[in-house]
């Protein structure tokens, strides 16, 4: 690192030095969350349920390499990893450990989808930026046994990296809730009476009018409210009732608490350092560092966002509503936006004798693995791509045919699959529209209205 003397403005902006407290209070609080959902996931039985009951999982397209580890494998990796969780709390070999649990999450992600949610995705991303950020140099084991990696400062521009991650994700999880089913107050209505069926106050129609501007509005202006000093604290009790309310209701791990930590970027390096970490030594010389690799830096993090703001934008040059056809949701920030279900019959048919076979779900699938095998496109492809193997292995060719209705948000079932085609034959792509995919009802609808017209 150079220390500037003459320096641009853009060097000036990026580059001047600020205290780190966020940055390592961040770092104790995401280890022990860390932590809980891998020992979490053990106590909790999902562990058991994703990996040890399965026939086989459901991997991420095109990672069907990756394979549940045997035995007590699993449980080895999910202990490992919370024990690694607890090393970059206390930042003990942070490097080492956050590696390890990047690589290892990553590995259990792409493993399975059946529990996929934009939290895991979130938190798979997040293990490999803090494998660059310097959030060990204080207040940590690593720093208290070598001074030498000891400082209480970092390059401001950590700062405006991680605000304007947090912005395009919020951004898009509001932007995704503009469509008829949030507008109109029927998926909120929906969603209450389904996931918070426990809660009598959430069956009014008040309740489900409060959560659709509420959650419309929070998303959308929640960053730009924590950015501006005179809406902070209002900012601050809309995040705690937001992501507690979703804590409670909906039960969705550690999310809602790794959420409320991204507050501490948001208020000044005084306050953070004076009310939360007090013991540590608070830097206030602001010098200019501009790093050698500062190119590399800005290439990287500008590349980084970039890709950031384009892959969710991606089901728009793929055919159809994505609500109904699901190609572009995954990766894209579509949070708590709709609910699916299924009615799903697979055929296989023996191509030497023509013997049409009804295949009964529970003899391969579990529960869960089913209700996404009945709704979810890539997961009927993929069904139907691992019914072909395992009759191949039994020395049988074989056309896997499906016939199947789907409901979205409480809605008629109705036709998904185009029953004719062989989705044994078919190839799956990521970045286009399937046409065995049925066109969505509303298409359909609207086709009906132009034609009588």
């Amino acid at each position: 690192m150079t220390h500037a003397t003459t320096s641009s403005k853009w060097d000036r902006l990026l580059f001047t030095q600020v205290d780190n407290s966020a940055l390592v209070l961040f770092r104790i609080i995401y280890g022990l969350l860390l932590a809980a959902e891998a020992f979490g996931s053990i106590a909790l039985g999902a562990v058991d349920r994703l990996f040890i009951e399965p026939q086989f999982t459901f991997t991420f397209i095109g990672f069907d390499f990756l394979q549940p580890l045997p035995g007590f494998g699993m449980y080895t990796l999910y202990s490992l990893m919370g024990i690694a969780g607890l090393m970059i709390m206390v930042g003990w070999k942070y490097r080492t450990a956050i590696i390890f649990y990047s690589i290892a999450w990553a590995y259990v992600y792409l493993l399975q989808k059946s529990s996929y949610n934009n939290h895991c995705y979130l938190i798979m991303l997040l293990n490999f930026l803090m494998v660059y950020l310097p959030a060990h140099r204080s207040a940590s084991i690593d720093a208290w046994r070598n001074p030498e990696i000891r400082k209480e400062f970092m390059s401001r521009w950590i700062y405006f990296f991680i605000i304007g991650f947090l912005f395009i994700i919020y951004s898009y999880a509001s932007v995704a809730k503009f469509y008829p089913d949030w507008l109109d107050g029927s998926f909120p209505k929906y969603l209450m009476s389904t996931r918070g069926k426990n809660f009598d106050i959430l069956q009014n129609e008040w309740a489900h009018i409060s959560i659709l501007y509420f959650g419309l509005f929070f998303d959308l202006l929640i960053i730009p409210f924590l950015l501006w000093k005179r809406t902070r604290w209002i900012a601050v009790v809309a995040s705690l009732f937001f992501h507690l309310f979703n804590s409670v209701v909906f039960q969705i791990g550690i999310f809602p608490y790794l959420a409320l930590s991204f507050l501490l970027f948001f208020f000044t390096t005084e306050t953070i350092h004076k009310r939360l970490i007090w013991k540590k030594t608070y830097y206030k010389a602001r010098e200019i560092i501009v790093p050698k690799s500062k190119n590399i830096i800005i290439f990287c993090s500008t590349g980084f966002l970039l890709v950031m703001l384009l892959l969710p934008l991606r089901h728009w040059i793929i055919e159809d509503d994505v609500l109904w056809t699901e190609e572009g949701h995954r990766l894209s920030w579509r949070m708590m936006l709709r609910s699916r279900s299924g009615r799903t019959t697979y055929y296989v048919v023996d191509k030497a004798t023509q013997e049409r076979t009804r295949i009964k779900l529970s003899d391969y699938l579990t529960e869960k693995q089913s209700r996404s095998a009945q709704s979810k496109p890539d997961f009927i492809w993929q069904f139907a791509q691992k019914l072909e193997e395992i009759y191949a292995a039994k020395g049988q060719d074989i056309e896997v045919y499906v016939k199947s209705r789907v409901s979205i948000n409480g809605r008629r079932y109705s036709p998904f699959i185009d029953p004719e085609v062989d989705l044994a034959a078919e190839e799956w792509d990521h970045f286009k529209h399937h046409d065995w995919i049925l066109p969505s009802p509303l298409y359909v609808e609207e086709e009906s209205v132009l034609s009588m017209q």
